[in-house]
């Protein structure tokens, strides 16, 4: 069976789960709720981040849970699905769309960051878009 692509990946038709935590987790209180997002909820939060503006990840999960009425979003799937939807968007460009029609992930994707330092893209590529875009942080 081929590998699936991380298109493929973030495409897949999921739905997302509120879970009620056992025990603590992460920065995660136990008996919170705690949404474990799918990889298309991170790509459209990423598409509403503004031309010229980023945000964190931190910033993003505090909003996701308060948007899903959960306590906190679960740092591990978010962290797995951020880096499916940023590799996802660098491979549709090597495939040959237009950078504007990507999804934005170096507004979110620090290049400092250990995500940044795995991604196929590189460091250069989220260094070159930020600069473009004048996100400076």
């Amino acid at each position: 069976m081929a590998k699936k692509t991380w298109t493929t990946k973030r495409d897949l038709t999921r739905s997302y789960t509120i879970k009620t935590t056992m025990k603590k987790f992460a920065d995660i209180p136990e008996g919170s709720k705690m949404l474990i997002a799918t990889p298309q909820i991170i790509n459209e939060y990423i598409h509403q981040i503004p031309f010229g503006k980023s945000t964190n990840l931190a910033t993003m999960r505090s909003d996701l849970a308060s948007k899903y009425q959960a306590d906190k979003t679960c740092p591990v799937t978010t962290g797995i699905f951020l880096r499916i939807v940023s590799e996802a968007s660098f491979e549709e460009l090597s495939k040959g769309k237009d950078v504007e029609e990507i999804t934005p992930f170096w507004r979110i994707v620090h290049p400092k960051s250990k995500l940044a330092q795995k991604l196929e893209c590189g460091i250069d590529f989220i260094e070159k878009q930020r600069k473009h875009e004048e996100i400076i942080k």
